[in-house]
């Protein structure tokens, strides 16, 4: 009895065998060198972080050669060095904690991004490539919120942009190669299975492109241009601040609304009623009343939602509903009362978002109208009193030609007399 029961209680009571899903596998196309490959955005699979550790461990490391970068030479300003350092470290202490390999190991994959076909070719912009969309950034600091919610401490902010400097001025951590990806070992990247796995620094394992793109010879290009200004710095690093108060900054780069993740803006935006929008005959844009239930900072992402697919796409906004037009052309005082506008053109890789500044103050000065005076013909703005176009003199020269095609409308006055009774006058506009 003894021998028959004792293994069936065994069998009734056996632990439950938890079943790991594995990840979700993408083509293993190997990229020719004659295409450069493309840059996907951080998407990951969703998993527990103990089922995405397990499968990371199934993943054998690359028996490849996994030689050292070489030497990185910062070239650029002062002012450029200062932006380059203050990115740089926001980047190491972001995403690896006050950790010195973890940093170091970041600090590595940046400059060989920079060193890549497929990246930008300045520190910043490396580090804030994609940070306009909540879904596109490389970098998850960048775009999740966590410059408004954290500050690191005096010291460990010391310690990130030593570790900075190191790298700016040659310093090459060895153990992470050329690699130009990472991730912690509890998420799984859609991408993480058509990469070449070939290191574990801490909690972070480090990936190449596989092919003749992850060897030492892709990694030829230079660094060029000037660091650009991000607003999201400003609070981190006096060149940043400096370089937004002069109107330097880079568009798009603004916080949402402080303290709120990209990720929840899109939420708020995503359950609000999309305005009556008109189209004008052009298919491509829209003219629209403003909802008072978005954000002035959010009317970016609303108009984005109204553009939907298109690759071209233009939405100008007015708070009034009286004031919203139902037509283009604009006149003066729809012109004035604009308050909002968006430009998508995808060809051109432009996205403009522009605010009235007049009745929204923003961060940056470059998302703010231009403050324009336009006088159609036959219209002033606000009355004859207000503004008068200036009187024009027309220059001393030859008299009417035979041949030459003229505007109609009454003849022009008669040039002055004598050359000093036209001294100091503005000369003729060409038409």
């Amino acid at each position: 009895m003894a021998a028959l029961v004792a293994p069936a209680l065994i069998v009734r009571n056996a632990p439950a065998v938890r079943p790991v899903p594995r990840a979700v596998a993408t083509p293993q196309r190997v990229v020719p060198p004659a295409e450069i490959p493309p840059v996907e955005p951080t998407r990951f699979v969703e998993i527990a972080p103990e089922d995405a550790r397990a499968i990371n461990a199934t993943v054998p490391f690359s028996a490849a050669p996994n030689p050292a970068a070489r030497p990185f030479s910062f070239a650029g300003s002062t002012e450029d060095l200062a932006r380059a350092t203050d990115c740089l470290a926001a980047a190491v202490i972001y995403e690896a904690g006050d950790d010195a390999p973890g940093e170091r190991a970041v600090a590595q994959v940046i400059i060989n991004r920079l060193r890549h076909p497929a990246f930008p070719k300045t520190i910043c912009g490396v580090v804030f490539q994609g940070q306009e969309r909540s879904t596109g950034c490389q970098f998850t600091f960048t775009c999740d919120g966590a410059l408004n919610r954290w500050r690191p401490t005096e010291a460990g902010w010391r310690r990130a942009r030593e570790i900075a400097t190191m790298a700016l001025r040659g310093s090459v951590y060895r153990p992470v190669g050329h690699a130009t990806h990472y991730h912690t070992d509890w998420v799984v990247p859609y991408w993480s299975s058509s990469l070449d796995k070939i290191t574990a620094v801490g909690t972070h394992l480090f990936f190449r492109w596989t092919g003749w793109w992850g060897t030492p010879p892709a990694f030829n290009r230079r660094q060029a241009g000037p660091e650009p200004a991000f607003a999201k710095m400003a609070a981190l690093s006096p060149a940043h601040a400096s370089g937004v108060a002069a109107g330097e900054a880079v568009a798009g780069d603004e916080p949402l609304l402080e303290g709120l993740p990209p990720a929840a803006a899109e939420a708020a935006v995503e359950g609000a009623a999309l305005p009556d929008a008109e189209m004008t005959p052009d298919a491509n844009s829209f003219l629209i009343t403003l909802p008072a239930t978005v954000a002035p900072d959010l009317w970016h992402l609303l108009a984005n939602k109204i553009c939907g697919a298109r690759r071209y796409c233009k939405v100008l906004g007015w708070v009034d509903p009286k004031l919203t037009p139902a037509r283009l052309p604009l006149n003066t005082a729809q012109v004035a009362s604009l308050s909002f506008s968006y430009l998508r053109d995808d060809e051109n890789g432009l996205e403009r978002r522009l605010w009235n500044c007049r009745e929204f103050k923003r961060p940056v000065p470059a998302q703010c109208m231009r403050a324009q005076v336009f006088i159609p013909t036959g219209e002033t703005i606000g009355g004859p009193a207000d503004v008068q176009p200036p009187a024009v003199v027309p220059t001393r020269g030859p008299g009417e030609l035979d041949g030459v095609r003229r505007r109609s409308g009454p003849p022009a006055p008669a040039p002055s007399p004598t050359p000093s009774a036209a001294a100091g006058a503005p000369k003729a506009a060409t038409p």
